[in-house]
């Protein structure tokens, strides 16, 4: 028990220590960013991939925030991926606005549409939509979001001046995830606290450190570095697609950055706190590489942290100690990521009960993957045997 405190303890501290240093492009003087190269009339700044597979709730407003961006011009992709609702038709008929409406003093956006009817073998649905987009690209940096990402104005303006300044490869804007139910918070706060002791992102820019991320909402690329990886058909298969392309970035040795900003980038991921555990579903399994014995040898260390505490408190004296010393270091992580999170500290509260649904959902994820032969994937189900075949190598 005293290990495990110390542990936490360690983790606090880190985050102390370093999360001053994560960038918030809201908060940076315009001397800490490089302006924007000039273009030809008929050239972008940015290409935005924004790949769509029955999110007719939510592509409308993603695509009219970007089309509202200023000072930057963009070519803007929407893939249309073999979508049952209205997706395509809202992609059109925005497309259509956008061609009516084109006005040069709002940055000469352009929007694409592009509707896939048929997966080709050997592909997943998402990375076969970003890979064909991006052999239409034309900017020479490529930002990679989803259909449910809410962007501000100046959002795509000032991540690419900050990559552009720091000289950067890859560039992840953290989102803001929004929240409306208690069960997200808690489960939210929870799956970050655990993050940090395998993912420092302070340490990402670091070329000797390990640590690397992706994240889907925001990756932001340099064209020619994505093409030189082979881009997302090197990814065919994988379903941690943006996760994935930040670590094949990190290992390549280029240099990945990320920044922070409140309002820049929002997105609802989930709806409750089963809603975060059906969308972890597909990826769980597949974080683990689809390897049982690591999957299980992850879920009795999450046990571990979960149990070994509470018995604790229960048995009195030094343990108790410890325990309480655990605690309030988790509190400390909570109110010290919160600025990455989002998530109000208070919420610490439900973190025993938050990180016991994470291990459900863990282990759910392994049992659904076994007993169906595959992962399922917006209606489309792909073999277990193909999925371990592209795996790779663990991370």
């Amino acid at each position: 028990m005293g290990l495990l405190a110390l542990g936490w303890l360690w983790q606090l501290a880190q985050w102390l220590l370093h999360s001053g240093g994560l960038i918030d492009l809201t908060q940076l003087a315009d001397s800490r960013l490089v302006g924007l190269p000039e273009l030809a009339d008929d050239m972008p700044h940015l290409t935005v991939i924004v790949p769509a597979c029955n999110e007719a709730a939510s592509i409308g407003a993603t695509l009219r925030s970007l089309m509202a961006s200023r000072e930057i011009r963009l070519q803007v992709i929407a893939v249309d991926d073999r979508s049952t609702d209205r997706t395509g038709q809202i992609m059109d008929e925005i497309q259509q606005e956008t061609v009516a409406q084109t006005n040069e003093a709002d940055g000469g956006h352009t929007l694409e549409v592009l509707h896939v009817e048929e997966l080709p073998p050997g592909w997943l649905g998402k990375p076969h939509a970003l890979a064909t987009a991006a052999g239409l690209a034309k900017a020479d940096w490529i930002l990679f979001t989803d259909a449910d990402v809410v962007f501000a104005p100046l959002a795509a303006l000032l991540a690419l001046r900050h990559a552009l300044a720091e000289r950067a490869d890859h560039l992840v804007l953290m989102p803001d995830w929004t929240m409306g139910t208690h069960g997200e918070a808690a489960m939210h706060g929870a799956m970050h606290a655990l993050s940090a002791w395998t993912m420092r992102l302070w340490r990402v820019a670091d070329p000797e450190a390990r640590d690397f991320l992706g994240v889907g909402a925001f990756n932001l690329i340099r064209r020619n570095v994505y093409e030189e990886l082979g881009g997302f058909a090197a990814l065919r298969m994988e379903v941690l697609e943006d996760l994935r392309l930040g670590w094949m970035l990190k290992r390549a040795g280029y240099r990945q950055r990320i920044a922070l900003g409140a309002g820049l980038a929002s997105v609802r991921w989930s709806h409750g706190a089963w809603g975060v555990v059906r969308n972890l579903e597909k990826n769980l399994f597949a974080l683990y590489r689809y390897r049982v014995w690591l999957t299980l040898l992850a879920a009795f260390g999450l046990l571990v942290q979960i149990v070994l505490p509470l018995a604790a408190l229960w048995l009195g004296g030094w343990a108790r100690v410890a325990a309480i010393v655990l605690y309030a270091s988790v509190a400390g992580v909570y109110l010290a990521s919160a600025k990455v999170t989002r998530v109000p500290p208070a919420y610490v509260l439900f973190y025993p009960l938050a990180a016991s649904l994470f291990l459900f959902a863990i282990l759910r994820s392994m049992i659904l993957a076994m007993l169906r032969g595959g992962v399922v994937w917006r209606g489309t189900r792909y073999s277990l045997d193909e999925l371990r075949t592209h795996a790779g190598r663990f991370w």
